[in-house]
Protein backbone atom coordinates (compact mmCIF):
# COMPACT_ATOMS: atom_id res chain seq x y z
CA UNK A 1 0.00 0.00 0.00
CA UNK A 2 0.82 3.75 -0.69
CA UNK A 3 -0.23 6.96 1.09
CA UNK A 4 0.24 9.99 -0.36
CA UNK A 5 0.63 12.98 1.56
CA UNK A 6 -0.20 16.46 -0.59
CA UNK A 7 0.46 19.52 1.07
CA UNK A 8 -1.31 23.26 0.11
CA UNK A 9 0.23 25.72 1.98
CA UNK A 10 2.62 27.94 0.57
CA UNK A 11 5.43 27.90 3.32
CA UNK A 12 6.90 25.04 5.18
CA UNK A 13 4.82 25.78 8.37
CA UNK A 14 1.71 23.88 10.55
CA UNK A 15 -0.19 22.14 7.97
CA UNK A 16 3.38 20.25 6.63
CA UNK A 17 3.57 19.50 10.08
CA UNK A 18 0.98 17.73 10.82
CA UNK A 19 1.30 16.24 7.30
CA UNK A 20 4.20 14.57 8.14
CA UNK A 21 2.75 13.48 12.02
CA UNK A 22 -0.16 11.63 10.11
CA UNK A 23 2.96 10.32 7.35
CA UNK A 24 5.05 9.01 10.00
CA UNK A 25 1.94 7.07 11.36
CA UNK A 26 1.24 5.16 8.49
CA UNK A 27 5.31 4.64 8.22
CA UNK A 28 5.12 3.16 11.71
CA UNK A 29 2.06 0.71 10.52
CA UNK A 30 4.54 -0.43 7.97
CA UNK A 31 2.90 1.48 4.78
CA UNK A 32 5.08 3.27 1.92
CA UNK A 33 4.27 7.03 2.10
CA UNK A 34 5.58 10.13 -0.60
CA UNK A 35 4.92 13.70 0.48
CA UNK A 36 4.55 16.48 -2.11
CA UNK A 37 4.07 20.08 -1.13
CA UNK A 38 2.09 21.77 -4.13
CA UNK A 39 1.74 24.18 -2.29
CA UNK A 40 5.56 25.25 -3.21
CA UNK A 41 4.96 24.34 -7.18
CA UNK A 42 4.02 25.70 -10.28
CA UNK A 43 0.42 24.60 -10.76
CA UNK A 44 -1.54 27.16 -12.95
CA UNK A 45 -5.65 26.69 -12.35
CA UNK A 46 -7.51 24.59 -14.50
CA UNK A 47 -8.50 26.63 -17.83
CA UNK A 48 -11.63 24.04 -18.35
CA UNK A 49 -10.94 23.26 -21.79
CA UNK A 50 -12.30 20.10 -22.25
CA UNK A 51 -9.48 18.88 -23.73
CA UNK A 52 -9.19 16.11 -20.71
CA UNK A 53 -12.40 14.63 -21.14
CA UNK A 54 -11.54 12.46 -23.90
CA UNK A 55 -7.38 12.04 -23.34
CA UNK A 56 -7.62 12.20 -19.11
CA UNK A 57 -4.29 14.29 -19.85
CA UNK A 58 -4.29 17.82 -19.20
CA UNK A 59 -2.82 20.16 -22.26
CA UNK A 60 -0.96 22.88 -19.42
CA UNK A 61 2.73 21.35 -18.75
CA UNK A 62 3.70 22.69 -15.56
CA UNK A 63 4.60 21.09 -11.90
CA UNK A 64 1.11 19.10 -12.07
CA UNK A 65 2.44 16.88 -14.80
CA UNK A 66 4.51 14.56 -13.51
CA UNK A 67 2.13 14.60 -10.86
CA UNK A 68 -0.75 12.40 -12.45
CA UNK A 69 0.69 9.06 -12.19
CA UNK A 70 1.80 9.78 -8.01
CA UNK A 71 -1.86 10.33 -7.47
CA UNK A 72 -3.03 6.76 -9.96
CA UNK A 73 -0.26 4.96 -8.15
CA UNK A 74 -1.39 5.58 -4.32
CA UNK A 75 -4.13 3.57 -2.39
CA UNK A 76 -4.63 6.50 0.11
CA UNK A 77 -4.33 10.23 -0.36
CA UNK A 78 -4.30 12.68 2.35
CA UNK A 79 -4.69 16.57 1.73
CA UNK A 80 -3.70 18.81 3.86
CA UNK A 81 -4.47 22.81 3.77
CA UNK A 82 -4.45 25.39 5.86
CA UNK A 83 -7.63 27.49 5.74
CA UNK A 84 -7.94 30.77 3.58
CA UNK A 85 -11.49 32.33 4.76
CA UNK A 86 -12.75 29.54 5.37
CA UNK A 87 -11.67 26.92 2.59
CA UNK A 88 -8.89 25.43 0.81
CA UNK A 89 -5.74 27.61 -0.12
CA UNK A 90 -5.74 28.66 -3.87
CA UNK A 91 -2.43 26.36 -4.12
CA UNK A 92 -4.41 23.12 -3.11
CA UNK A 93 -7.90 24.60 -4.78
CA UNK A 94 -5.45 24.61 -8.19
CA UNK A 95 -4.06 21.37 -7.53
CA UNK A 96 -7.84 19.84 -6.95
CA UNK A 97 -9.41 21.47 -9.84
CA UNK A 98 -6.46 19.52 -12.01
CA UNK A 99 -7.22 16.51 -11.28
CA UNK A 100 -10.40 16.64 -13.59
CA UNK A 101 -8.26 14.79 -16.08
CA UNK A 102 -8.56 11.86 -13.88
CA UNK A 103 -11.93 12.19 -13.59
CA UNK A 104 -12.99 11.38 -17.41
CA UNK A 105 -12.22 7.61 -16.24
CA UNK A 106 -12.65 7.79 -12.66
CA UNK A 107 -9.21 7.01 -12.01
CA UNK A 108 -9.53 7.89 -8.04
CA UNK A 109 -12.42 5.53 -7.92
CA UNK A 110 -12.02 3.39 -4.54
CA UNK A 111 -9.02 5.06 -3.38
CA UNK A 112 -9.00 6.46 0.14
CA UNK A 113 -8.88 9.50 0.73
CA UNK A 114 -8.33 11.90 3.79
CA UNK A 115 -7.99 15.69 5.02
CA UNK A 116 -6.13 17.85 7.22
CA UNK A 117 -7.07 21.20 8.06
CA UNK A 118 -5.27 24.11 10.00
CA UNK A 119 -6.68 27.21 11.18
CA UNK A 120 -5.17 30.54 12.85
CA UNK A 121 -8.04 29.72 16.11
CA UNK A 122 -9.26 26.58 17.09
CA UNK A 123 -12.66 26.94 15.70
CA UNK A 124 -11.40 28.84 12.32
CA UNK A 125 -12.58 27.23 9.70
CA UNK A 126 -11.39 23.55 9.80
CA UNK A 127 -14.44 22.11 9.31
CA UNK A 128 -15.26 24.20 6.14
CA UNK A 129 -11.79 23.51 4.67
CA UNK A 130 -12.30 19.58 5.60
CA UNK A 131 -15.91 19.46 4.03
CA UNK A 132 -14.68 21.08 0.78
CA UNK A 133 -11.81 18.58 0.71
CA UNK A 134 -14.66 15.76 1.26
CA UNK A 135 -16.31 17.54 -2.02
CA UNK A 136 -13.39 16.86 -4.08
CA UNK A 137 -13.22 13.09 -3.13
CA UNK A 138 -16.84 12.32 -2.95
CA UNK A 139 -16.98 14.05 -6.89
CA UNK A 140 -14.41 11.43 -7.36
CA UNK A 141 -16.11 8.76 -6.24
CA UNK A 142 -13.63 8.20 -3.40
CA UNK A 143 -13.93 6.38 -0.19
CA UNK A 144 -13.65 9.61 2.75
CA UNK A 145 -12.52 8.52 6.21
CA UNK A 146 -11.92 10.96 9.26
CA UNK A 147 -10.25 10.42 12.43
CA UNK A 148 -12.90 8.64 14.00
CA UNK A 149 -11.85 7.95 17.25
CA UNK A 150 -11.17 12.05 18.86
CA UNK A 151 -13.13 14.15 16.47
CA UNK A 152 -15.74 14.02 13.52
CA UNK A 153 -13.69 15.57 10.03
CA UNK A 154 -9.84 14.19 10.05
CA UNK A 155 -6.42 16.29 10.85
CA UNK A 156 -7.75 19.36 12.94
CA UNK A 157 -5.02 21.77 13.80
CA UNK A 158 -5.05 25.46 15.23
CA UNK A 159 -1.65 27.16 13.95
CA UNK A 160 -1.29 30.80 13.98
CA UNK A 161 2.42 31.21 13.89
CA UNK A 162 5.09 29.04 12.33
CA UNK A 163 5.62 26.41 15.16
CA UNK A 164 1.88 26.86 16.79
CA UNK A 165 0.77 23.25 15.87
CA UNK A 166 4.43 21.62 17.13
CA UNK A 167 2.24 22.31 20.40
CA UNK A 168 -0.82 21.34 19.61
CA UNK A 169 -1.62 17.98 20.89
CA UNK A 170 -5.12 17.73 19.76
CA UNK A 171 -3.98 18.83 16.17
CA UNK A 172 -1.58 16.18 16.45
CA UNK A 173 -3.90 13.28 17.98
CA UNK A 174 -6.16 14.03 15.48
CA UNK A 175 -4.22 13.80 12.44
CA UNK A 176 -2.10 10.48 13.24
CA UNK A 177 -5.80 9.08 14.20
CA UNK A 178 -6.56 9.91 10.39
CA UNK A 179 -3.79 8.44 9.14
CA UNK A 180 -4.62 5.15 11.25
CA UNK A 181 -8.19 4.83 10.26
CA UNK A 182 -7.07 4.91 6.61
CA UNK A 183 -4.66 2.69 6.90
CA UNK A 184 -7.38 0.09 9.06
CA UNK A 185 -10.11 1.04 5.86
CA UNK A 186 -7.88 0.37 3.66
CA UNK A 187 -6.85 -3.14 5.23
CA UNK A 188 -10.29 -3.49 5.01
CA UNK A 189 -11.04 -2.98 1.96
CA UNK A 190 -8.09 -4.95 0.67
CA UNK A 191 -8.76 -8.12 2.81
CA UNK A 192 -6.72 -7.85 5.67
CA UNK A 193 -6.82 -9.75 8.63
CA UNK A 194 -9.31 -9.01 11.44
CA UNK A 195 -6.54 -8.91 13.78
CA UNK A 196 -4.27 -6.33 11.86
CA UNK A 197 -7.29 -3.68 12.11
CA UNK A 198 -8.31 -3.47 15.46
CA UNK A 199 -9.49 -0.15 16.74
CA UNK A 200 -6.54 1.94 18.53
Amino acid sequence: MKILGVCGSPREGNTLFLLKKALETCKELGVETELIHVGLLKVAPCKACGACKDTGICVQKDDMTPLYDKIRGADGIILASPVYLGGVSAQMKAFMDRTRALRGKFELRNKVGAGISVGGFRNGGQETTLQQIFNFFLIHNSIVVADEATSHYGGVGFGYNIGDSDKDEYGIKTSQNTAKNMIKVLKLIKGGAKEEIKSW
